[in-house]
């Protein structure tokens, strides 16, 4: 270690793990963790220690002195500058890897549980263009580049429509090409950018809270049908339809072409009224032979491919004949619920968001299934014994909660009512840890099975089956 800086210098430090938030793990000399951001486990670096901690430091690499065998050549010229992508710089194979044994280590270490072999992690397909969903955000100073600051060129043009530098909430980088969702994406990304900058439609400013353009949202659903919503920050009718016209005329394929005028200081558009200016105000989702309407506010799972993998392991481990009473917790817009229906007696779905709920009723409509009811409330609340005796004790409880896990109000309810089958899918498998080791007790893991959803990332799925222990 150098004693030049005031902050840590080491040399020669090789990354040995794959860590939190997607970031290379590596030890320094006292035996405290290193976490590096663009480092994979192999890499041998020199490192600048920028914050320290207790028991930890976070560092940058300066040096790499030998690169790691996992490694592979980004194919995104944003890559280490976006945050979209941490893990592109690694094989696919390797990101499996490490996946597989985060959901291994969390479950056994976080919830100190006895758990089966987890089964091989199911990669997904398309490790590239694979997402239904963008979000890109318009801004009048963009984030400049290492190689742009010193050049020392005047820039003329400083407006962005792309996504926010890693933990800067006013930090947009510009866009040129994104790898995550296929065409006509890009193309229409950055048709409406240039459009609006040739025209002189102000990019929102969000420190000052002020400019026309503040958001755009790109659907593609499996079936090809499109959605965009341009989210406006003030009321300027010409420059609105200036805009929107030039959209539906360029692309005609755009099957939903929908705005919102949002002026509070965020830029989340579930409070918000939703105006369909041309076309539909939906587009259509399929899943074996199921038909799901998706509206601009509508949640549906962001790699359509994968979430077809990813209910039939639901539906596989639920183990369902057609005679059981399914209760689909955090049920959303209703398609777990309305997936596993044709193998259940009778599936009620609960949810916290009334518009979900909506979707979820209309899509069941949609797709002729009575065997399904929904309900709205917050789950701690109406999932509660008066609710149960009105609708049945289920034989199976099907739970996919947000990231944060399920509340302990609504792990007590489930173990009070005891299904014979709890399936608990999840998106954080360090939460789903803590929900599974306080039913430990009363259940036990028989089946674990990690779903790759969001290659290039660190994030992973996991389904886990928990069946009734005997008295």
């Amino acid at each position: 270690m150098s004693r030049k800086n005031r902050k840590p210098f080491f040399e020669g430090v090789e990354v040995i793990d794959a860590g939190a938030k997607g970031k290379g793990v590596a030890k320094a000399p006292d035996g405290r963790i290193i976490f590096l951001p663009n480092a994979i486990p192999g890499d041998v670096v020199d490192v600048q220690t920028i914050k320290k901690r207790k028991a930890y430091f976070e560092g940058r690499v300066t040096h790499f002195r030998r690169y790691s065998e996992r490694r592979e050549e980004p194919r995104c010229s944003h890559f280490g500058v976006c945050g979209g992508c941490k893990w592109q710089n690694m094989r696919y194979a390797d990101q499996l890897f490490y996946k597989q044994r985060e959901v291994e280590n969390n479950l056994k270490r976080l919830g100190k549980i006895e758990i089966p072999e987890p089964e091989p992690i199911l990669g997904s397909e398309k490790q590239f263009f694979y997402r239904n969903k963008m979000e890109f955000s318009f801004s009048d100073s963009r984030w400049l580049t290492q190689e742009e600051i010193e050049s020392g060129a005047k820039l003329e043009d400083k407006n962005a429509l792309g996504f926010h530098i890693p933990g800067m909430w006013d930090k947009i980088l510009d866009i040129q090409k994104c790898h995550l969702q296929e065409d006509p994406s890009n193309t229409i990304r950055l048709a409406a950018r240039d459009f609006a900058g040739k025209n002189r439609l102000s990019f929102f400013n969000p420190r000052e809270q002020k400019g026309l353009l503040r958001t755009l949202m790109i659907r593609i659903a499996s079936t090809g049908e499109i959605m965009v919503l341009v989210q406006f920050f003030e009321h300027e009718p010409e420059s609105i339809k200036l805009l929107l016209d030039y959209l539906a005329t360029r692309f005609p394929e755009i099957t939903s072409l929908q705005y919102v005028i949002n002026n509070k200081p965020n830029d989340t558009i579930y409070d918000q009224d939703v105006i369909c200016y041309h076309g539909r105000d939906h587009i259509l989702e399929e899943m074996e032979g199921l038909r799901f309407k998706i509206n601009a506010k509508s949640f549906y799972q962001t790699n359509s491919a994968q979430a077809y993998t990813l209910y039939k392991v639901t539906r596989n481990f639920a183990g369902l004949t057609g005679n059981e009473l399914v209760y689909d917790l955090y049920t959303g817009t209703g398609t777990i619920a309305q997936f596993v229906a044709k193998k259940a007696s009778k599936v009620v779905g609960v949810e916290a968001v009334p518009e979900a709920i909506e979707d979820a009723k209309s899509n069941a409509q949609l797709n002729g299934i009575g065997n399904v009811e929904f309900f709205t409330g917050d789950m701690k609340k109406v999932f509660n014994k008066d609710f149960i005796s009105r609708h049945g004790k289920p034989d199976v409880v099907i739970t996919d909660p947000p990231r944060d896990g399920m509340h302990k109000d609504v792990v007590a309810q489930i173990l009070d009512i005891a299904p014979q089958k709890i399936v608990y899918v999840s998106c954080n498998s360090a939460t789903q840890a803590r929900d599974l080791a306080l039913m430990d007790e009363h259940y036990r893991v028989t089946r674990v099975q990690p779903v790759d959803m969001f290659p290039q990332t660190h994030h992973v799925e996991n389904v886990v089956l928990l069946e009734k222990r005997s008295s």
